[in-house]
């Protein structure tokens, strides 16, 4: 069978694989779509330092259940379309003992720590096969990205009494902006670009910042009335960002940190006592958070189109990458059909 793999620093190959067959508690998918994420560019760019080369990428999916092995429930049948929760978790440490098995500390997430989905065909334990209900498998290819965003909204424990800034628009963001706004907060999409900055508006974003070109502080001084807002969901991951997000965020706010900074970032501690902060992590997604993308959706009301940037077959998955990496803030998601 066919897969994609990236095979050193900015080189990607299709290869050949052997055919899996589904082994007992396992099922068997037939992929169609596998979107490229954030990781996967740092990965193809060689700054992922979690990443175990050479690798099959692919965890953001959209399937299609082929066979199902022994001892697989009744509720997976063929012909079901799905997606995947892509992370392990070891049911022993720290994390997993206190319930929040998607932090584990020994975590393996497909197309990182071990191969991936982009490949005709996988087998996977029946545990973390997730129905999709009417959806699509294009439409299911959104829903993992999506979910971390919704994730650090219930980390961050959004009401509808809370001012929210979500900085970063990509997948992550635009799940964030999405949760919150469900919640009734009053959301604040900040970004670079303004296409997406106009798209987080129609998602859901009361308000937008564009930090090119608009005085970060003075916008969200007047907004909050001086305040700031309760809450920073910071989904970029670089110096600027995060220093933003522990400088603006209100007395006694909250901080929530899902991007990976490639670098050290300096703050000014003082604000963490001063302001009395909590500031949190936030990593990949509970069964939970999917479950209720999933629902989000299955209303419709979601631009689909608009987040998908780009189709393209296994044998255009490299020259996808490379214009990717030559301009990452112009892309929402690349799908490669692997039908």
């Amino acid at each position: 069978m066919k897969a994609v793999k990236i095979t050193a620093e900015r080189e990607m190959a299709v290869v050949d694989l052997e055919m899996q067959k589904p082994q007992p508690n396992e099922v068997l998918l037939r992929l169609e779509y596998v979107g490229f994420c954030g990781s996967d560019l740092s990965t193809y760019l060689g700054k992922n330092p979690m990443v175990k080369m050479p690798v099959i990428p692919g965890h953001e999916v959209g399937a299609v259940v082929v066979e199902v092995g022994e001892d697989v429930p009744d509720g997976l049948k063929p012909g079901m379309v799905v997606t995947v929760n892509p992370y392990t978790n070891c049911g022993k440490c720290a994390s997993c003992r206190n319930g929040r098995v998607n932090a584990c500390r020994y975590n393996e997430t497909l197309g990182v720590q071990r191969d991936g989905a982009m490949r005709e065909y996988i087998a996977l334990p029946w545990e973390k096969i997730i129905p999709a209900g009417l959806l699509d498998t294009r439409t299911c290819a959104l829903i993992e990205p999506m979910s971390v965003g919704f994730h650090a909204v219930s980390r961050a424990q959004v009401t509808d009494i809370d001012v929210v800034l979500v900085i970063g628009c990509g997948m992550v963001g635009m799940g964030a902006v999405v949760r919150a706004a469900q919640r009734g907060a009053t959301v604040v999409a900040a970004d670079i670009d303004d296409q997406k900055l106009a798209l987080a508006k129609r998602m859901g974003a009361s308000y937008t910042i564009n930090t090119l070109t608009e005085n970060v502080h003075e916008r969200l001084t007047e907004i909050t009335a001086s305040f700031g807002p309760d809450v920073v969901i910071e989904a970029v991951g670089s110096t600027i960002t995060y220093q933003m997000a522990v400088d603006e965020v209100a007395f006694t706010g909250r901080v929530i940190c899902i991007g990976y900074a490639k670098t050290e970032v300096s703050f000014q501690t003082k604000f963490f006592v001063q302001k009395e902060l909590d500031i949190r992590g936030s990593r990949n997604a509970q069964p939970s958070d999917f479950r209720a993308v999933i629902h989000y959706l299955e209303r419709g009301t979601c631009p689909v189109d608009e987040l998908i940037s780009k189709v393209v077959r296994p044998e255009g998955a490299h020259d996808a990458m490379k214009e990717w990496a030559e301009a990452p803030g112009k892309v929402f998601r690349i799908l490669v059909d692997m039908r």
